[in-house]
């Protein structure tokens, strides 16, 4: 039997996943992804290169153990987040953790960025906003902050690319991953002279992107005694995580809107070729190389997951103490709502607890609750932070479609939302559209997966790889009646921003800039 394995580097978790060549889950293991808070600097957030490579390894030891002989793995592809990186010296060895992409220290790099380089021409270039979490902002920050670090280093990795190098010594990155620099061209797939001259990156620090699905090599020996692999199983260029995840849900092809909904929530378009317009880039919205050959991801994401996340930690403690008698947090927390009705009974959430994404790009934007009174319940807190994370989405939909020229009549949704029944008939229903929600386990590192086979030549190409992996889907119908609804909601919960932004931005001028 042949196997594939993803390793998938998330936010929350770092996981190893094995599939059999019909995209069936055979084994699975996890580690979580520590997220540290230095001492003396309370807003700053890091990941330690060791603790990732460390966990993801144990997540794939632990993940071998489950089938009879590791050499059955045939091929390895590594997928996850898109911006943050780390520079190694020319030994291999990390020199400053990654900067997470939570943490907004190179805000001032992203403003001087703005003004010497301008976003207007950087987009013209990149398909890319100016986000201070971008990678070559992070680059800019260790140069000036720690120099005698920069002096050092030979090579700035992301995430994957370093994890990629632990496996199998290659340095390597794909189109998808390099997009996420702020540094690549994307009409030509490579590295931008005039950007790396105006911003005083060195080309050298940067390994040359690839298409995705390119064998980088073979698993090390000191690779392979950490993560189980076989020194036999090669290893291929994966790519960008939520990209990837169009792969096994056949989104890769032109028309369909992905929406994948995790940490982040990202709402993917393939097209034929990027769109760079002041309309594209004003809304946001990011150009980004596929993992498929030959064309493109438009893309709009914002932070999601991550504010039930939090809200499950802040208010989630009666439905901690009834899943001690059984079932677990999230289905209490989600009976809760059964007595709630469209509009939260008049609480508005404003999902900007990790700053706004697409369509409105502002670092210094906060999250809000709004409509408060004395008869809210936590029931309608809940409701309403679900209710405007599905209203950021409608955002994010209309930009895309305002800036693309186009109508997404087919929207399929997958990630760890896409389990998540209230929050997708929630959305149905605000859309007014049928949603898709696939019956793929874990999109993304399927679609990793897919990559591995392909550039292991156990595929023949990527229609060949999704007709062996494809499966059904589940359906949700939208209540009209909700959706007329929600089009009127939908115009005060656009009120918001606007109307907090001034008050926003100096909360966080004074406790978090």
């Amino acid at each position: 039997m042949n196997y594939l394995m993803a390793i998938d580097l998330g936010s929350t978790s770092l996981k190893a996943v094995i599939y059999d060549l019909d995209g069936n889950l055979i084994s699975s293991s996890s580690r979580p992804t520590e997220k540290i808070t230095p001492d003396g600097h309370p807003d700053w957030v890091i990941w330690d290169p060791d603790q990732i490579w460390q966990g993801a390894a144990a997540a794939a030891k632990e993940a071998v153990g489950a089938i009879d002989d590791a050499a059955q793995i045939k091929a390895v592809a590594v997928t996850g987040m898109g911006m943050d990186g780390v520079p190694i010296d020319t030994a291999g060895q990390h020199l400053y953790p990654f900067i997470s992409w939570h943490d907004s220290r190179t805000t001032p790099q992203s403003e001087w960025w703005n003004k010497q380089i301008g976003a207007e021409k950087t987009f013209a270039v990149t398909g890319f906003p100016t986000w201070p979490m971008t990678a070559a902002m992070r680059i800019l920050w260790v140069k000036q902050h720690e120099p005698e670090i920069m002096a050092r280093a030979d090579k700035w990795l992301l995430i994957e690319d370093f994890l990629n190098h632990k496996l199998c010594g290659v340095i390597a990155t794909d189109f998808s991953m390099a997009s996420c620099m702020l540094l690549m061209n994307q009409a030509k797939r490579e590295w931008s002279d005039e950007l790396l001259a105006a911003s005083g990156i060195e080309n050298s620090l940067l390994p040359t992107p690839r298409q995705s699905g390119t064998v980088l090599g073979k698993i090390s020996p000191e690779a392979s005694a950490l993560t189980g692999l076989s020194t036999d199983t090669t290893v291929v260029l994966g790519g960008h995580d939520h990209i990837c995840g169009t792969l096994p849900v056949g989104a890769y092809k032109p028309g369909t809107l992905f929406d994948v909904i995790g940490t982040w929530e990202s709402v993917i378009a393939t097209i034929p070729s990027p769109v760079m317009t002041d309309a594209v880039r004003d809304a946001a919205i990011c150009m980004q190389a596929h993992v498929a050959p030959d064309v493109y991801a438009a893309w709009g994401g914002a932070p999601a997951g991550e504010s039930l996340e939090w809200f499950r930690r802040q208010f989630g403690f009666e439905a901690e103490q009834k899943a001690q008698e059984g079932g677990n947090v999230w289905e209490h927390l989600l009976a809760s709502l059964a007595d709630t009705s469209p509009g939260a009974s008049g609480v508005m959430f404003l999902p900007h607890i990790s700053a706004a994404g697409c369509p409105i790009s502002d670092s210094k934007s906060l999250g809000a609750f709004v409509g408060i009174s004395q008869n809210t319940t936590h029931a309608d807190m809940f409701r309403a932070v679900i209710e405007g994370l599905n209203f950021q989405f409608i955002e994010i939909r209309d930009a895309m479609q305002a800036g693309l020229g186009c109508c997404f009549d087919n929207v399929i949704v997958a990630g760890g939302g896409a389990q998540n029944a209230f929050w997708i008939q929630n959305k149905a229903d605000m859309l007014g559209l049928p949603i898709q929600v696939s019956d793929v386990e874990e999109a993304t590192p399927l679609g990793a997966a897919m990559l591995a086979g392909i550039g292991a030549g156990l595929y023949d190409d990527l229609d060949d790889a999704y007709a062996r992996v494809m499966k059904p889907s589940k359906t949700y119908t939208p209540d009209l009646a909700q959706t007329q609804q929600y089009a009127e909601l939908f115009k005060i919960y656009k009120d918001i921003y606007p109307s907090l932004k001034p008050i926003s931005h100096d909360l966080f001028s004074r406790f978090k800039g």
